[in-house]
């Protein structure tokens, strides 16, 4: 790692949250407190989007993104697993800090641990998450209610989220069925998880235009038990492929692309509604990667995996090792930040 790039980088992003938390403090610009969203998806590589020069996968939304704001070129996760690096994010503490550092998925923070919801929260910000948790299982220390926020919907226990199509996801520690899904006697599904969970930030959104929120976002695809819906818009574009890769079925690479799709739709549609909102002037919005990549799908000729997500496209570099690993492969991931009339458009 270009270790003089790396520092620059990092405080430039400390900066950033260093003016974002002094403004939201401050009881004079209360009027002017900033939205926050912060995206994170589960294991986005670094090189998977069109702006990185990936000629498979296809993300306009987030290649819009990144030229109405700023591309990070050396921001590293917290952790190389996903339950360690959510709990990174939320309570700011260095790995060696933490009190999650296994990656079981129900492990909890401490109670009265404090995070970015509950801080934001005493400054009277909304908060809202909707996604996969991964640090506090129903009935410990660690649910997202008794750490700041007002509501979170999606799965708590990381496991749980490996699959799409569970019987139920969970609100404020309440199960909330899906309509359909019947995995304990015979595998009948109907109701896709994501799309259960992509409408509540907009419900969230909507009654909080008013006043300032914070939208937390740890979405779980591309990851987890691939299948997705045969009419999911994004699947029909990648159906037809001539692509027979996978860990569990010959479908499974043409379905990870769809879901990259999948989530870059979602994210148009943020944007779209702050802009309809008029709120997208007020909104600083984050978009990461939860982890380094890792090579699923490799075939013969794709030894980096089928999309490579650590392999340059450009000039055949590949970051050492992937997920898991405390090397640069298991720790970059795409970083981009939004705040138009804030940050400079293109900036990297």
């Amino acid at each position: 790692i270009d270790e003089a790039n790396s520092v620059g980088t990092m405080k430039t992003l400390y900066l950033l949250l260093i003016a974002l938390v002094t403004f939201a403090a401050n009881p004079a610009a209360a009027a002017e407190k900033p939205n926050i969203i912060y995206l994170m998806l589960d294991e986005w590589g670094y090189f998977e989007s069109g702006h990185m020069g990936h000629s498979e996968i296809i993300t306009p939304n987030i290649d819009r993104f990144a030229q109405e704001g700023m591309r990070f070129t050396n921001a590293l996760a917290g952790a190389p697993v996903c339950g360690p690096t959510r709990c990174c994010l939320l309570t700011g503490l260095h790995s060696g800090h933490t009190s999650v550092r296994s990656n079981n998925g129900f492990a909890p923070i401490r109670a009265n641990e404090p995070t970015l919801a509950s801080m934001l929260k005493a400054q009277g910000y909304a908060t809202g998450g909707f996604g996969k948790w991964g640090i506090g299982g129903r009935g410990t220390s660690g649910v997202p209610e008794t750490h700041g926020f007002d509501v979170f919907f999606g799965y708590y226990d990381q496991v749980h989220a490996h699959t799409y199509y569970p019987e139920y996801l969970i609100k404020n520690s309440v199960e909330v069925p899906l309509a359909g899904n019947y995995v304990k006697s015979a595998y009948e599904v109907q109701t896709q998880a994501p799309h259960a969970i992509f409408p509540e930030p907009n419900d969230f959104t909507k009654p909080n235009k008013d006043k300032p929120f914070f939208c937390y976002l740890p979405w779980t695809p591309p990851h987890g038990l691939w299948g997705i819906n045969e009419d999911n818009p994004s699947w029909q574009m990648f159906k037809d492929k001539p692509w027979s890769a996978g860990q569990r079925t010959k479908n499974d690479a043409k379905v990870y692309a769809a879901f990259m799709h999948m989530m870059d739709r979602q994210i148009g549609e943020i944007v779209a509604l702050l802009k309809e909102l008029d709120l997208d002037d007020n909104t600083v919005f984050f978009v990461c990667g939860d982890n380094g990549g890792q090579d699923y799908f490799k075939t013969e000729d794709r030894p980096h995996g089928f999309f490579a997500p650590n392999l340059n496209p450009k000039t055949g570099e590949r970051f050492r090792a992937g997920k898991g690993s405390l090397y640069e492969g298991g720790l970059k991931v795409p970083f981009l930040v939004r705040w138009p009339g804030v940050i400079k458009a293109g900036s990297v």
